[in-house]
């Protein structure tokens, strides 16, 4: 796809005490470095604060910043990290700085308590957001008229994206990055970052009970198989048998472990394997679905448009990269790691 010719302006908005270390290191990590190999724009990333001048994250350390409010008049995308002094109100200055790169088209995103921000300037009435699960009921207390799902990484608006607590600001970014540059781009900077390009389920399996560890036992072997074969019969009872279980506590270690069920697993899986082969091969749809385990065209375009609102067609055209080589379809096995469906409206830039 055809990459702008100017530097895509990026701005992560700070105030003093409230500066997230982890948030606006995440931040740093896509925004701040040269990553046009991977397939993604050149980036002007600055952070930004009403007062610049040194100021101190939430464990104290000093960040020195530059750039005041002015920059956001003329950013593409604008980041807002944790904002956890739920007293520290945000200036009229901050909301209507934030108002008026809304309205010029700008791409807004909070991360964490991040959304308090943008719910204080009245840009998230009517939406459904999230946040991180501890402050979900604080934020729908607060701002009634706001639809705050706590059960999921993020929620895209089109310009507008809520993203959960803390790690969950690099699926947020990852998902951004797949929507707007494609699933190569995403995919290799979840590579470089050494992170997966789409964690499945959501914070719900955050909540009171942490994540079994999939390397713990047989499930992970199991769905690194599957990931490989998915061109195969991969049903219940044989994905079971491999993890030498029965189908019912195979479904239901499943669940525990991932957040989602095997059958939403796989769909995932296949959808994200067919975007690569859309992206990076020549194949026909036919033979993409027949590769990716849909069997026909016809159930590959009718979960493409159910799941990303676009055909197979058009996500090729919007997302193919004319400099790529064909790959070798040849015995060819389509893997990779699929995505959740979380997805809300997203009409800014290229489809979804």
């Amino acid at each position: 796809m055809t990459l702008p010719d100017r530097p895509l302006v990026v701005s992560a908005v700070v105030a003093d005490g409230l500066i997230g270390s982890f948030g606006l290191g995440v931040c740093h990590e896509v925004f701040a470095y040269d990553r046009r190999h991977l397939g993604l724009p050149r980036f002007d990333f600055a952070v930004v604060a009403e007062t610049p001048g040194i100021l101190r994250t939430d464990t104290g350390l000093g960040v020195l910043v530059e750039h005041g409010l002015d920059r956001l008049d003329r950013s593409d995308i604008v980041l807002i990290t944790a904002w956890e002094l739920f007293d520290h109100v945000p200036s009229d200055a901050l909301i209507g700085a934030l108002r008026a790169a809304h309205a010029r088209g700008a791409t807004l995103i909070s991360s964490c308590t991040g959304v308090f921000v943008l719910a204080a300037a009245g840009l998230l009435d009517g939406r459904r957001v999230t946040t991180h699960w501890r402050w979900a009921g604080e934020l729908a207390a607060r701002f009634p008229e706001i639809e705050v799902d706590a059960g999921v990484l993020y929620v895209d608006n089109g310009r507008i994206l809520t993203g959960a607590g803390t790690a969950a600001g690099v699926d947020t970014l990852l998902h951004l990055v797949r929507r707007e540059w494609g699933a190569g781009a995403s995919n290799a900077l979840a590579r470089e970052m050494i992170v997966p390009p789409h964690r499945d389920g959501g914070q719900a399996q955050f909540i009171d009970a942490p994540v079994a560890r999939c390397e713990d036992d047989l499930l992970g072997v199991v769905l690194e198989w599957a990931g490989r074969h998915l061109a195969d019969d991969l049903s219940v009872e044989i994905l079971a048998r491999r993890a030498l279980m029965s189908p019912r506590t195979f479904a239901r270690r499943f669940k525990a472990t991932t957040g989602t069920t095997p059958h939403a697993w796989l769909l995932a899986q296949r959808l994200s394997a067919a975007e690569t082969l859309l992206e990076e091969s020549d194949a026909p749809v036919e033979e993409i679905a027949r590769l990716v385990g849909f069997g026909t065209a016809a159930g590959l375009r009718e979960q493409f448009a159910r799941r990303r609102g676009v055909s197979p067609r058009a996500y090729r055209q919007t997302f193919r990269s004319g400099g790529a080589a064909p790959v070798q379809l040849d015995g060819h096995r389509a893997g990779g790691v699929g995505r959740d469906q979380p997805l809300v409206e997203a009409q800014l830039g290229e489809p979804a």
